[in-house]
């Protein structure tokens, strides 16, 4: 069995304006589409970034990929680095964290690989990963303030202005009720510290058995971040990322009791090694769109264990065909020590077979069917393609979007 033919098609979906402290969302979030054809007419599914420098990698290894035996990942991983010689980062100026673009690029045609593998044997992608320890899969509510939308060409609002501790207290009432959530995250780093603390404070009034998290984005100096943990006592599961770079954050680990998780200064796996040295954090946030791959995600659980860390996952905005991969992952790894993150509940649409997957109780049932255990819905991927068209949007720019509805706006990090 061989690689026959590769497709990436780009799409667009319509997103609402939710807040961090580099910006605000754009009118639509990117993502691309793979779909890898055997000689034997096998088709392996993946789903990942779509913005440009992506895009560019994707499409520059496909040439490479012809013949490849969709069971050697070495061979994958050798093909795509000689395709993409010192191919850099894929994210944008404005983020606050890169990926490489060899391991993002490598990671959606590993997942599309294992998908055909699965598929040829019968068996669901998990067990291609030494098996599930869990079915069920528990997502925590991603909680964001928000402006309410402006221009609805590309689509609708979701749950309008979300600019105040009450109105994000009827957020997560919402997503509760709808979803069943039994932990709730805040997207911190946008309003005063102390608006931030009083959100979290009511969080937990409304809620007092829910797990709680809050991630500023680095937003927060040493002394500002050590002012909310004191403020917030143990209320937290965790602090996700509030002071940006590797030193900030052990500085402030040397401080205090409250565990410390990234996804912004710890996103290779060199760097766990000089975050244990440092003491700098205490739980990674896994993605297997950035951490190899399914493998390396899996992988990833396993150092994270034997350096005595937690594990949590990481999200984008996303669809069914991630989120099928994420399910996958977290069933395979033993130690996911919290709620997976998911964006799922700010999207609308939906590009597999049979419609958006249900949540019940705040979890999601891993696919039982072979491979990812999901189906394209070529109309659905058309539609979204034909927006990808219209909406004439390439990159993702969170700072230069907040211009639109803070038009004095200057991005600064940290900013408290």
């Amino acid at each position: 069995m061989k690689v026959a033919e590769v497709r990436i098609t780009p799409i667009a979906i319509p997103d609402v304006p939710l807040a961090n402290t580099k910006g605000v969302h754009p009118a639509v979030f990117l993502r691309a589409i793979v779909e890898v054809t055997t000689d034997c007419g096998l088709v392996g599914l993946s789903e990942t970034y779509g913005a440009t420098r992506t895009l560019e990698g994707l499409r520059a290894a496909v040439p490479g990929l012809t013949g490849l035996d969709p069971y050697d990942l070495r061979d994958l991983r050798y093909r795509i680095e000689m395709a993409l010689p010192g191919a850099g980062g894929v994210n944008a100026p404005t983020a606050l964290a890169d990926h490489k673009v060899v391991d993002v690029v490598y990671s959606a045609f590993e997942i599309a690989c294992l998908d055909i593998r699965g598929k040829e044997v019968g068996r669901p992608l998990y067990d291609l990963l030494g098996g599930a320890v869990r079915k069920q899969i528990p997502f925590g509510g991603y909680l964001f303030f928000k402006f309410a939308k402006q221009d609805l060409t590309f689509g609708p609002d979701i749950m309008g202005e979300v600019m105040s501790p009450d109105a994000m207290v009827a957020q997560a009432q919402h997503m509760v009720a709808e979803y069943g959530f039994k932990s709730l995250k805040l997207k911190g780093g946008v309003l005063e510290p102390d608006l931030e603390i009083e959100t979290m404070l009511k969080l937990r009034a409304e809620f007092p058995d829910h797990g709680l998290r809050i991630d500023p984005m680095g937003a927060w100096t040493v002394p500002t971040a050590k002012r909310v943990v004191d403020a917030l006592g143990n209320i937290l599961e965790y602090l996700e990322d509030p002071c940006r770079g590797m030193d900030a954050m052990a500085e402030l680990s040397a401080q205090i009791e409250m565990p410390l998780a990234t996804n912004l200064v710890v996103v290779e796996f060199e760097q766990i090694i000089e975050a244990v040295k440092k003491d700098a954090v205490q739980i990674i946030l896994s993605d297997h769109h950035y951490w190899r791959g399914a493998t390396g995600a899996v992988h990833l659980g396993e150092i994270c264990r034997a350096a005595d860390l937690g594990v949590s996952m990481h999200s984008n905005s996303h669809l069914g065909i991630s989120l099928a991969a994420m399910c996958h992952v977290a069933a395979a790894t033993p130690n996911l020590t919290y709620d997976c993150d998911t964006h799922y509940p700010w999207s609308t649409k939906e590009i597999i077979k049979g419609g958006r997957p249900p949540f019940v109780d705040g979890t999601l049932a891993v696919p039982e069917g072979p491979g990812l255990g999901v189906e394209l819905d070529l109309d659905a991927v058309g539609e979204l393609h034909d927006l990808y068209r219209a909406a004439m949007v390439i990159d993702r720019d969170d700072t230069d979007e907040m211009l639109k509805y803070v038009p004095d706006y200057i991005r600064k990090v940290p900013r408290w």
